[in-house]
């Protein structure tokens, strides 16, 4: 753990949603949140998960360890509301969560259902703007939101196909929420990192050489972690970002400037 005197998030209060495994860009932010002096609130997706998310909001001190499936209405409205109640405030939210069925993952966008295609912009985007129209009332001095991303939304990056489009809606829905949220205060970020190792990218086909290859293009000559992601996540939350919003900020070691 770095020890940062004075932590420019002490007293923050940040729901980080996304949490499955210590290998989650979601852990990530939630340990560089907590390293900046934030309090943090963590959801696991089902009893399934809930081992492997436990002993990691303990690690952190998490007070608030709560399910959160997006699809579900009704765990969404009790999370913010529990929230409401032990908190009465929200500084931060980071919405770390991606899904699209494998069968149309894997296939080429061409053969891509509509109810795998709808069923991945519905978990993957909107619910996005479900989670921030739920955290705006308790943003109530300003906060920040941020959405992952990644360069797939703005370059064909192959086998990324059907998560392209969605997060290409990600990123535009990030822009349009900045500029609704902007007057009262809310900012709001994507975060586009570099390709990492997560249970998500395993659904990926050749990710092992997506992962080579962004190593040989990265100018910085490595790829990032999850750590690098956290970082430049709860930066953004800090004071010393108060003027940025809207942008899509990437976190891959360059990769992105390379033709």
């Amino acid at each position: 753990m770095v020890q940062v005197p004075n932590p420019p998030l002490s007293g923050a209060r940040v729901l980080v949603v996304g949490v499955a495994n210590e290998d989650s860009i979601a852990w990530g932010c939630a340990r560089a949140f907590h390293e900046l002096g934030a309090d943090v609130a963590l959801t696991y997706l089902n009893e399934k998960a809930r081992p492997h998310a436990a002993p990691l909001a303990e690690r952190i001190g998490a007070p608030i360890l709560m399910p959160l499936d997006v699809e579900n209405d009704g765990q969404m409205d009790a999370l913010f509301a529990h929230i409401g109640k032990e908190w009465g405030r929200l500084d931060a939210v980071v919405h770390s969560v991606a899904y699209a069925p494998k069968e149309d993952l894997q296939n080429g966008l061409i053969h891509s259902s509509a109810p795998g295609f709808a069923r991945a912009m519905d978990i993957s985007c909107h619910s996005f703007i479900r989670m921030a129209r739920r955290a705006v009332p308790l943003m109530k001095e300003g906060g920040t939101l941020f959405a992952m991303s990644y360069d797939g939304a703005n370059r064909v990056v192959p086998n990324y196909d059907l998560m392209g489009p969605v997060k290409a809606a990600l990123e535009a829905t990030c822009r349009y929420l900045a500029y609704e949220l902007g007057p009262q205060g809310i900012r709001v970020h994507a975060i586009s990192p570099g390709p990492l190792k997560t249970r998500a990218a395993s659904g990926l086909k050749d990710f092992d050489l997506l992962l080579a290859e962004a190593a040989g293009r990265a100018p910085i000559g490595e790829l990032v972690d999850i750590m690098d992601v956290g970082f430049a996540t709860a930066y953004l939350a800090t004071p010393y970002a108060r003027r940025l919003s809207g942008n899509t900020v990437y976190v891959d070691g360059g990769v992105h400037i390379m033709a």
